[in-house]
């Protein structure tokens, strides 16, 4: 061009350079790039109008992540945005690497990002030169260092050596990825291969067991704790001839070969290669040199994790044992689920122990924390209940003898050793399998429930007394009833009720809902219902359902169903249950009433609940407050629905049958009878060999009595 000439136009020279022009407008979603830019695309070199999904199906994944990370910085820091792209064709394989220059504005009304920019074509600098990309220090720096944050990032939250290897594998750095990645370790004097990324089965057995005298970069790196960086296959040739063969059919252009170190020694080796020519610049050494040393604490993390983990697992299976064999007549399943996080091992604890007298017993108990010393008191507490009922104790008498163990060895012993308290919740269990009767005592801990046959869902109250540990000469009362054919009995920790954030009111709601929906046409499979209730608890369905406390700290799980199967193949339409009351007990009038609610919980008439458990309340006070004996109570309800009778008995040992009285107006009792006569349908006196029975009935709505209501009428009459 001679002087004085008009210059050419800005096409033509972006033309001349083999550059091509583009314009992104995030609020229209579109992509207009004229034909250079367009060839560059791998797209007919004519100008055309793309929409963003069109472009990115154009560009490598990871690039475009780049593109959107590095314009809000380039804004904010007033700079151009420079990146370089990957190309890809429909079939996935790269076309060629192009330089994008660019600058964004941003329209805070639109919000939205404009830029028009740039795009040529990069070849990658030939093997041993120094170009290696100086041009864009500016963009590779962002773009290294946000690499390095999500990495990093990646790294440290990955908890096991198979998540680390995953996420190396995953890695795309900024401007050179390798297509091949081998992470080494060292077992005695030989190479291991812990984990591979980009090759096929088989390809690395040559290179397993590689002693570490053989000539070979990996080998040499952990000799020497230096990494190796061989920028051409020429160059693998000549350092290392004898390892060449193998590695030659690979195809690779490319190798790193760096140390995995931790606390200054090489615990492995870590292997990058390309399917490109690298020239391996200081800056490419520095981001591989960071990123073998997060790799190398990450997988130092999680093998020692996964140690851990399989220490407390295995104290864990040592310290609970299996249920053992079937028992004739019961079915039993058990569940143990750490959740309290830290050390997978606690104070939770099942047992299963056979007795001298044909019986079993069940035990379930939970040691106050959540740390080694928890676990340890466990163990010796498990074992001591296990000694105190292989010699025939009765359950009070068991738990009495492990109250005074645990308190004996919790507290000071008076030789100047710190005290360190301890208290621990249990519940003795034992069960005859021939009829079904249990005799429960508890030392603090959740009463159990019952799922009767027809699915009803309450909880069976027992007394109790103070947790172990505690006292050392407590007393713990026993309570007894039968399991009846159909029924299955549930015990657990409090963690079973509490997880997800629930108290204990709330978290037996969410347990009664499982145990009342849990199907069963014929009987209940302890197995599955076990299943549903840990992981209505503790599965991905327990998100749903979190209750008011969710900053409490999770606690483990310690579950045990007993299950008595049905005699036959009829369901019984019986729903019974049975519950004492001392004369020293008058707090558990309260339990009666709430017992006798849970029982008639689907009962059609609200009302008629009431005036039952008016009438269970009037008839226990009267035995407790008239006589020197305790209460029986007997509560049945027979029939199908809407056509139903509820039958209720107190029992007492008693000689002194009630009579009807008159009371005056300010008289304090004498209305007991009464009332009965007011609100049942049916009702009587029993004289029995020892004391009397007073019952009443009630029938459901829509429906009579057995023996109709003449009948019922003429009982109430004698």
């Amino acid at each position: 061009m001679r002087t004085g000439e008009p210059l050419p136009s800005v096409g033509d020279v972006l033309a001349a350079l083999a550059t091509g022009l583009w314009h992104w407008d995030t609020a229209a979603g579109e992509v207009t790039v004229d034909a250079e830019a367009a060839r560059l695309l791998g797209l007919p070199a004519e100008a055309t109008t793309l929409t963003e999904a069109q472009t990115r199906a154009r560009l490598h994944p990871v690039d475009w992540n780049e593109i959107t990370g590095v314009i809000p910085l380039a804004v904010a820091e007033g700079t151009l945005a420079e990146v370089r792209i990957r190309i890809m064709d429909e079939q996935g394989n790269v076309l060629r690497v192009v330089r994008s220059r660019s600058k964004p504005s941003y329209d805070p009304v639109r919000q939205a990002y404009e830029l028009i920019g740039t795009l040529q074509e990069v070849t990658e600098p030939a093997p041993g030169t120094s170009a290696a990309r100086s041009a864009v220090t500016g963009d590779w720096r962002r773009s290294r260092e946000a690499f390095l944050l999500d990495a990093g990032r990646a790294l440290a939250e990955a908890r096991s050596t198979t998540e680390v290897l995953r996420v190396a594998g995953g890695l795309s750095m900024p401007g050179f990825s390798p297509d091949g990645l081998v992470v080494f370790g060292v077992q005695g004097d030989r190479l291991t291969i812990i984990g591979q990324h980009g090759h096929q089965p088989g390809d690395l057995g040559p290179f397993s067991h590689m002693p570490l005298t053989t000539g070979y970069p990996a080998a040499e790196v952990v000799r020497t704790g230096r990494a190796v960086y061989l920028s051409s296959p020429q160059e693998y040739k000549e350092r290392y001839p004898a390892s060449w063969p193998l590695a030659r059919h690979f195809g690779r252009q490319s190798w790193a070969f760096l140390p995995l170190t931790v606390a200054g020694r090489p615990m492995g080796a870590w292997m990058a290669a390309f399917a490109h020519p690298v020239a391996f610049t200081p800056d490419e050494r520095a981001v591989l040199t960071t990123v073998a040393r997060m790799l190398a604490q990450a997988l130092s993390r999680a093998g020692a994790a996964e140690e851990e983990r399989e220490l407390t697992e295995g104290l864990q299976r040592s310290m609970l044992p299996s249920l053992g064999p079937e028992i004739p007549g019961l079915r039993v399943a058990a569940r143990y689920i750490p959740t309290g996080g830290g050390l997978q091992v606690g104070g939770d604890w099942y047992d299963m122990i056979p007795l001298p007298s044909g019986r079993f017993a069940l035990v379930m108990g939970d040691v106050q924390g959540h740390d080694v010393r928890a676990a340890g008191l466990m163990g010796q507490l498990r074992i001591a209940l296990r000694a105190y009922a292989s010699e025939g104790h009765r359950p009070d008498a068991v738990l009495s003898r492990a109250s005074r163990f645990l308190h004996g060895i919790t507290h000071d012993d008076g030789a100047g050793h710190p005290a360190d308290p301890r208290f621990a919740t249990c519940v003795y269990a034992e069960a005859d399998p021939v009829t079904g009767i249990l005799e429960i005592a508890r030392a603090g801990h959740p009463d159990p429930a019952i799922r009767m046959a027809d699915g009803t869902v309450m909880t069976r109250p027992t007394a109790g007394g103070l947790p172990l540990g505690i006292d050392p000469d407590p007393d713990y009362p026993t309570t007894r009833f039968t399991l009846e054919p159909g029924e299955t009995l549930m015990i657990c920790t409090d963690g079973l009720i509490e997880t997800g954030g629930h108290d204990l009111d709330s978290g037996w709601r969410r347990l009664r809902t499982i145990l009342e929906e849990h199907p069963a046409d014929d009987e209940v499979d302890p197995e599955s219902l076990a299943d549903a209730l840990v992981q209505g608890v503790h599965g991905p369905s327990s998100h749903h359902t979190t209750g008011p406390l969710a900053d409490r700290r999770e606690d483990d799980i310690a579950l045990v169903l007993l299950c008595r199967p049905l005699e036959g193949t009829v369901r019984p339409a019986v729903r019974r249950t049975l519950l004492s009351v001392a004369q020293d007990e008058p707090a558990r009038i309260a339990d009666a009433r709430r017992h006798l609610s849970a029982l008639l919980h689907d009962w059609g008439s609200p009302e008629q609940v009431d005036s039952a458990v008016l009438l269970v309340s009037e008839m226990i006070t009267n035995v407790l407050v008239h006589t020197d004996t305790d209460a029986l109570l007997l509560a049945e309800v027979t029939g199908g629905a809407g056509l139903r009778r509820l039958r209720v008995e107190v029992t007492d040992a008693g000689d002194d049958l009630p009579h009807k009285r008159r009371p005056g107006e300010l008289a304090s009792s004498g209305r007991g009878l009464i009332l009965i006569e007011l609100l049942a349908d049916a009702w009587g006196v029993e004289p029995r060999g020892e004391g009397k029975s007073i019952w009443f009935e009630l029938y459901e709505p829509g429906g009579v009595s057995a023996d109709g209501p003449a009948g019922a009428a003429e009982e109430g009459a004698a």
